[in-house]
């Protein structure tokens, strides 16, 4: 009982930490998109005053790294459920600041009966640890994949990152130099999948990591 009390608090300090950590990610991109908001009618000043001087090849120079610029604070994926989007978002904006390539395709059904929160544990575990993978990788071998949707009657979720050599299991989990923390948060995604009646499974080659969750949708 005493045992039961003490993982059901560490479980909470856990859920609380991580949410904590994802809030502060989505207040970092929010800020980034108000401060470009901000600057909005400064950029409109510039390029009226290189137009009324013919300057036409500054103007688009200027519209060009506009155009890159908002591209690093526009959102990527838009599944339509807020807190998924922020986390969602929030991930790949942390990949793209560590020289990661993200390939993200998201969608999720209305029916599907999850909650906001335990979905959110999932994903960002499985983001966390596939940015962790990458980063210690070059620059150049890093990728990550990312897809959400409906697979015959179930919610699919599948993330890949590229990773050094094929990992060792210990038992239903593979082990990760990250140490304990690591393996609990991918215990807590089983946790959780096997609370809605899902299926937890994750595949190691030389190169890759593949995790991929399915939930049923009713």
């Amino acid at each position: 009982m005493i045992f039961d009390r003490l993982i059901e608090k560490r479980i909470e300090a856990y859920q609380t930490d991580l949410i904590k950590k994802y809030c502060d990610e989505v207040e970092s991109m929010y800020a980034k998109m108000r401060g470009w908001r901000h600057d909005y009618h400064n950029h409109i000043q510039a390029m009226q005053a290189s137009m009324a001087l013919g300057r036409y090849e500054e103007v688009s120079g200027y519209l060009r790294q506009l155009n890159d610029d908002l591209s690093n604070v526009d959102t990527v994926v838009k599944t339509g459920r807020v807190m998924i989007d922020a986390i969602l978002n929030g991930k790949i904006s942390i990949a793209a600041r560590n020289e990661i390539p993200v390939n993200a395709r998201a969608k999720i059904p209305e029916e599907l009966q999850i909650n906001d929160v335990d979905l959110c544990v999932i994903i960002g575990n499985l983001l966390d640890n596939a940015i962790e993978e990458n980063k210690k990788l070059e620059a150049e071998k890093r990728f990550l994949r990312v897809y959400m949707g409906v697979k015959n009657t179930q919610f699919y979720i599948a993330v890949t990152n590229a990773a050094g050599k094929k990992q060792r299991k210990t038992g239903a989990l593979f082990s990760s130099s990250k140490g304990a923390e690591h393996g609990f948060g991918l215990t807590r995604v089983k946790g959780i999948v096997k609370k809605y009646d899902g299926l937890f499974s994750a595949d190691s080659e030389d190169g890759g990591f593949t995790a991929e969750v399915l939930l049923p949708i009713l």
